[in-house]
């Protein structure tokens, strides 16, 4: 988003991942104020809340975490140290 689309808001962003089918990945706790339009129920948010440390261990770790499950897409999810939280989107 930062590349392509620097400027636009939360709504477009998730739009934007809706249209695309994708799993959006944020830091910005923002996403979880629309998490509930049914609109998203095809794609999914996963936000970190979780300290970062270098570049590439941050990176890593996160795609250790992503990759370790199949269940993202329809979900809010929270990956907190320890704990992952997992709400359906549209409820």
């Amino acid at each position: 988003v930062l590349t392509e689309a620097p400027s636009a808001d939360d709504r477009s962003v998730l739009d934007w991942a809706a249209r695309e089918d994708r799993i959006l990945l944020t830091f910005d706790k923002d996403f979880g104020e629309l998490s509930g339009d049914p609109s998203f129920l095809a794609t999914g948010v996963i936000l970190f809340r979780m300290p970062l440390g270098k570049p590439a261990e941050t990176g890593r770790r996160l795609a250790d975490l992503i990759t370790a499950r199949g269940d993202w897409a329809g979900h809010f999810s929270v990956i907190e140290p320890g704990r992952i939280r997992m709400r359906r989107l549209g409820a």
